[in-house]
């Protein structure tokens, strides 16, 4: 089943500018021309007003704008961009992939590179990175390459979000190390002390995520993912809810409070296993510790799976939760390995998406570090050509499709008198 609108390019307008669609008659796109420079116009002035402040308080700005962030403290980049991309669900959806710049299935170092853009010519809009090998930042990956591509990602206007597949705290072996390990880390545990200094340094190796003139790149923290499987550490079946929310609230409060982090938004993300918000919610940690609520799902679009029809039906939980909560609702990642089927970008990946109760972000694809892994496209590939007509899908967005999230509000009006109201449904 396909979506009932045809593909066209999507395109924001950081800036005063024409806009081509060749499917566009005269009349059609004079009024989307029109719509642009308005729309411009109002993200400039809203940007000087912004930029005109005295004095910045982060509270206030948060009423200001309507929402309300774990961090109170929180920069005026980060409160921007929750803001924008609460905006945003409701509209559009971002595209997002690990790695993206750091390496593709052919390619290493060449971080103008990405195999989204040279299928698609644009980045995504999300990057997604990792901070594993915290605190062994000896490498010089950790230590050097992984801050300057965030720097340039940031810098292009795109998201960032970590997600963190830390070793096993107990027996310092792999996060896959499922040797009971969240009672010890917990105040009064024998491991206490020592986790804390792993918290102190993620802390300092997060102070790298700084523009050049040292303002904090704002960060999507996506810790304790895949927490109701049972393949790592803080899974399941390895802690209660009660510890497990203990471990959540402990590592917001000592990273925002003890070592003052105020760029990051909190996400917390499942993987499949619910079927009710209830289920969604057992180890939820609380509203004042969670800016985004999210889902890991790569089974369910395999044979195996419980089929797309329950990727939208879950979609729309999360959804739910977050407009409920005042949070943003994503799906932080998914993906299918080698991509078998060249038509899954449309037939099932968007399908899963193209629902009027599924109010999503972004959508984050995992990497492709090489010929024997890889979840997105590259040139030359069998999907690649469904995945153009993917990403000119009416709701999806690229980078070059980015307003500047970190310096103006986007309007909700504005997306739809600049891009036109996105079609959903299915055709028979």
């Amino acid at each position: 089943m396909q979506s009932n609108h045809e593909a066209s390019p999507v395109l924001f307008p950081p800036a005063i500018r024409s806009i081509r669609d060749p499917t566009d008659n005269s009349e059609v796109q004079t009024k989307r021309n029109r719509g642009l420079f308005h729309g411009a116009i109002l993200l400039f002035v809203l940007s000087l007003l912004l930029s005109s402040c005295a004095s910045y308080n982060s509270l206030e700005f948060q009423k200001q704008l309507g929402v309300r962030l774990v961090d109170s403290l929180a920069t005026k980049e980060t409160v921007l961009l929750f803001r924008n991309l609460k905006t945003i669900s409701d509209h559009r959806i971002i595209f997002g992939h690990q790695n993206t710049t750091q390496y593709g299935v052919y390619w290493r170092g060449d971080s103008a590179r990405s195999d989204i853009k040279d299928v698609t010519g644009s980045f995504p809009g999300v990057y997604g990175w990792d901070f594993e090998s915290i605190p062994r930042n000896d490498s010089t990956k950790a230590r050097d390459v992984v801050p300057r591509l965030v720097r340039e990602a940031y810098e292009r206007g795109g998201i960032n979000t970590f997600s963190w597949h830390h070793r096993n705290p107990v027996t310092d072996n792999s996060f896959y190390d499922t040797t009971v390990a969240v009672q010890y880390v917990l105040p009064g545990g024998a491991y206490h002390e020592k986790y804390l200094r792993v918290l102190d340094s993620l802390a300092d190796y997060s102070r790298q995520l700084a523009d050049n003139n040292g303002t904090p790149i704002p960060i999507i923290f996506r810790p304790y993912h895949e927490l109701d499987g049972w393949w790592f550490w803080w899974g399941k079946h390895y802690c209660t809810p009660e510890e497990f929310v203990a471990l959540w609230r402990m590592t917001v409060d000592y990273l925002r409070t003890a070592k003052g982090i105020k760029n990051y938004l909190y996400a917390f993300s499942t993987d499949r296993w619910f079927d009710t918000d209830q289920e969604y919610l057992e180890r939820y940690p609380g509203d004042a510790y969670v800016d985004v609520v999210g889902m890991d799902n790569y089974h369910d679009f395999t044979p195996k799976g419980d089929s797309v029809e329950f990727v939208t039906k879950k979609l729309k939980i999360i959804s739910t939760i977050a407009r409920e909560r005042g949070k943003i609702a994503a799906f932080t990642e998914t993906g299918s390995l080698f991509i078998p089927d060249s038509a899954w970008w449309t037939g099932q990946l968007y399908k899963s998406m193209d629902d009027d109760s599924v109010r999503i972000a972004y959508v984050m694809m995992w990497r492709n570090p090489g010929p024997g892994q890889f979840y997105a496209p590259y040139k030359g590939q069998a999907s690649a050509p469904d995945f153009i007509e993917f990403r000119h899908k009416k709701r999806m967005l690229f980078q070059e499709d980015l307003p500047n999230v970190y310096k103006t509000v986007i309007m909700e009006d504005l997306l739809s008198r600049t891009l036109g109201e996105p079609e959903t449904g299915s055709e028979p």
